[in-house]
């Protein structure tokens, strides 16, 4: 792993020689982070060695490799928890990403507890993943669906949501950072806002959190997090849910299956202890060590100057942006986001743009960004979306805004 330097905001976080992606491309602009991230060297030589020196089912053998899959396993479980500031490892749930975190909260707790004539609220800026789940789940029960809605700079209207909350409120939603605006959202207050009106629990979206903000779930004041490895270094297919260990012991199972199980009878059965009891089948250990690595080469950096990198970047994209001709940047100051400038320029489609950009070696996410209710509000069909990370520089920030002037004289009309 390399040793970083403490380099100025506007230098990469990390060396772009550590990704061998990048090192292979050096041509290329990637500013879609938020969609996935570029994966270290360290993130694959530690899959690569758990494949060829560790490899076998963890917890079902008593031969020693299966007994050194099942270290390896429970090790990364731990290492990753540690990131998160959660000191009940065990309270930490493997998952495929943070949609099937959020599903199992949904169909699990929610399928027990929600009621017709409750109240589910969410936020307009939420993920579909963290829209969907509860939408469908009020419609099944015959609840109440209720949207926060945003300032007009892109923030949870706090004064909304405060209105909306009461006795028959059951769950209340909130991303940690927008996918489609970068909002930071305060989670721990708004957390506490909803402990003081209601018995709801609240379930934070952290796909866009973790990877850029410290977490700290013991302190955060939620119930539920979720989140996903790729958008943080790691791989994909592989992402973690943590719940209070009180709500997580009392849901039942979302899947069933081979390890999830303490007893099966004929006529029933009884479920095994966290985290298995929602781990069902062969577990992704390969993965888990993969995101243990990345959560590593995370805190090598430190997750403070990952966000300050960031937001430094930010700043000199939405100043150049801004002076661009018929551009809108949407969403808050660049202090209340995360690494995300989302933006419109005038009389050209996103999708237009950013296969623009992509000829110019830019790599950009131009759509919905699965916000459409966000994008209703914001009165677009789409923006075009750049997303900075660790190894993003100012460099990336100059081809991005060349692009962009580029394709406005285009659409113009000029040469």
């Amino acid at each position: 792993m390399s040793t970083f330097d403490s380099g100025p905001d506007l230098a990469t976080a990390a060396p772009r020689g550590d990704f061998p992606l990048l090192a292979a491309h050096p041509e290329l602009h990637y500013l879609d982070s938020a969609a996935t991230s570029q994966k270290p060297q360290a993130v694959l030589d530690a899959m690569d060695h758990y494949y060829r020196n560790d490899n076998a089912n963890p917890h079902r053998g008593a031969y020693r490799l299966s007994v050194a899959a099942t270290d390896r396993y429970r090790e990364s479980r731990a290492r990753v928890a540690r990131f998160l500031g959660l000191r009940d490892a065990d309270a930490l749930i493997f998952t495929r990403g943070t949609t099937e975190g959020l599903n199992l909260v949904a169909s699990s707790w929610g399928r027990a507890h929600v009621g017709a004539g409750d109240e589910i609220v969410v936020t307009a800026m939420g993920h579909h993943a963290d829209f969907i789940p509860w939408q469908q789940l009020a419609l099944e029960k015959g609840a109440r669906f209720r949207i926060v809605e945003l300032t007009p700079d892109g923030r949870v209207d706090v004064d909304h949501l405060a209105s909306m909350l009461g006795p028959r409120t059951k769950v209340v939603a909130i991303p940690h950072v927008s996918n489609a605006l970068g909002t930071v959202n305060p989670v721990r207050e708004l957390a506490a806002l909803v402990r003081e009106r209601s018995d709801a629990i609240v379930v934070c979206d952290g796909a866009q959190g973790a990877p850029h903000l410290p977490v700290d779930f013991d302190r955060l004041g939620v119930d539920f997090y979720a989140f996903s490895g790729h958008k943080l270094l790691g791989p994909m297919g592989i992402g973690a849910l943590v719940g209070r260990r009180a709500l997580l012991e009392a849901m039942s199972p979302y899947q069933f299956g081979g390890d999830m199980i303490e007893w099966v009878h004929d006529e029933r059965s009884t479920w095994n202890v966290l985290p298995h009891k929602f781990e069902a089948g062969t577990p992704n250990v390969a993965g888990a060590v993969g995101l243990a690595a990345a959560v590593e080469y995370l805190d090598c950096i430190g997750i403070d100057r990952v966000l300050g990198h960031e937001r430094a970047l930010v700043r000199l994209a939405t100043a150049r942006l801004a002076d661009v001709e018929g551009v809108t940047v949407h969403g808050p100051a660049p202090e209340q986001r995360s690494g995300v400038v989302s933006f419109s320029l005038a009389d050209v489609h996103p999708h237009d743009l950013a296969t623009i950009l992509d000829e110019r070696d830019v790599c950009v996410r131009a759509g919905h960004h699965c916000a459409q209710p966000l994008m209703r509000r914001l009165g677009v069909p789409a923006t075009t979306r750049a997303s900075f990370y660790v190894y993003s520089d100012a460099s990336d920030v100059d081809a991005l805004v060349e692009g962009v002037q580029a394709a406005r004289r285009l659409f113009a009309g000029a040469v």
